[in-house]
């Protein structure tokens, strides 16, 4: 596993941070021209769109090619990206355009690449190693996060794009190189009798075919919209209240070092519990903090607070992830991921809907408990559909 696993992560580790440094920088210079706020937003929402357009396109080409390629070619388009955009600042010929072209790049290859990783642990590795490596993946992830957020922060006040540029180009570079010295073993090999267009058509019979099962792992994914709603909603609230711009810091602190946490102590929860439960059980605490988050004012129980969010939110999903790989046909596992980044994606855009709202009519607070109303219904459904789900398999033959 190590020989695997080692280079693997670090393909893993230098995208995460080239990729976080550069997206943050992006924003950032576009805002340092007055009157950039319409445009940065209608620049996310663009790319929030198109990847939602593009995601049953790129999710069928996983399932069609290698996962291992996919991830080297998309270290490849941002590695180019970040070069370009570096060169055409050293000319003298930078401009807001081609920023905004190169975030939509840098978005939607991001999501490309999350959903061939998902499919390439899947594939690469034995269903006895899908827990450690999912802690290991979280522990990277989580610390490029904080790292990226940390010297960010200090970095932004010091480089111009160019260096951001040189430096995203270098690290992709380095991604790269990680992820074709990588040992693969491919083990889904496409049949060429069966057309594109009708495998993206798949897609919905997959789904039709285990509606209980596919609904429970829809309804886990709504934390991670909930997560960017959070995301947007605390500098908000945190503003309202006059609140230094510090206690957003700790408040992304928190998230990553709860994460982290998980990332650490994930094989032994998964050894301890079944999947379901541990996904049941985090959608609840998910929802009871969401609501505990509507009853107080002080920054640092948000803060408090989030560590555990951060926490049980990470546990939700590497037991989803974790899950999906020892029940979901390697042959189709790009696709389902494609289906539940949609939804994720669709939701996430209505929240950012209900910002715009709550903040026109000047109701930010009452963000938390819509929320968490809404997390805690789902939770309730989630509890449903598993006592099906475990009613169904009882009641499946048994060879």
């Amino acid at each position: 596993m190590k020989n695997k696993t080692i280079p693997y992560l670090s393909g893993r580790f230098f995208d995460g941070i080239s990729s976080g440094l550069f997206m943050m920088a992006l924003p950032w210079i576009m805002l340092q021209e007055p009157d950039m706020g319409t445009f940065v937003a209608i620049t996310a929402l663009v790319c929030t769109g198109l990847s939602f357009l593009s995601t049953p396109f790129f999710s069928t080409l996983t399932d069609r090619h290698s996962r291992k390629m996919i991830l080297i070619l998309v270290q490849v388009a941002q590695s180019t990206t970040a070069l370009l955009v570096c060169i055409a600042y050293w000319m003298g010929a930078g401009s807001h355009w081609i920023l905004a072209a190169s975030q939509l790049v840098f978005w939607v290859s991001s999501n490309i690449a999350w959903n061939a990783n998902n499919a390439f642990t899947q594939e690469n590795y034995d269903q006895q190693e899908y827990a450690k490596i999912s802690g290991y993946q979280e522990i990277v992830m989580q610390g490029t996060t904080l790292g990226a957020g940390a010297l960010g922060i200090f970095l932004l006040e010091m480089w111009g794009i160019e260096e951001f540029a040189a430096f995203a180009a270098i690290a992709s570079g380095i991604a790269v190189y990680s992820y074709v010295v990588t040992p693969y073993q491919r083990k889904v090999r496409h049949s060429h009798n069966i057309p594109f267009l009708s495998q993206i058509k798949e897609t919905k019979i997959i789904f039709a075919q285990q509606p209980r099962f596919f609904g429970f792992l829809l309804i886990s994914c709504l934390s991670y919209p909930v997560l960017t709603f959070l995301g947007k909603l605390v500098p908000i609230w945190f503003a309202d209240l006059n609140i230094s711009g510090n206690w957003v810091a700790f408040y992304n602190i928190a998230f990553g070092l709860g994460s982290l946490m998980t990332g650490v102590l994930v094989s032994r929860v998964l050894a301890m519990l079944s999947h379901r439960a541990i996904m049941q059980y985090s959608m609840l605490i998910l929802a009871f903090t969401l609501l505990l988050m509507s009853g107080v004012m002080q920054p640092l129980y948000i803060v408090l607070l989030t560590l555990g969010f951060g926490f049980f939110n990470a546990l939700n999903r590497i037991a989803r992830t974790n899950w999906m790989h020892h029940t979901i046909p390697m042959s189709q596992r790009g696709r389902v991921d494609g289906g539940m980044a949609m939804f994720a994606t669709l939701v996430q855009s209505l929240s950012y809907v209900l910002i715009a709202f709550l903040a026109h009519v000047d109701a930010i607070e009452y963000g938390f408990v819509i929320v968490g109303f809404v997390v805690f219904f789902a939770s309730i459904w989630m509890l449903l559909l598993g006592q099906k789900i475990e009613a169904d398999h009882e009641l499946a033959p048994q060879y």
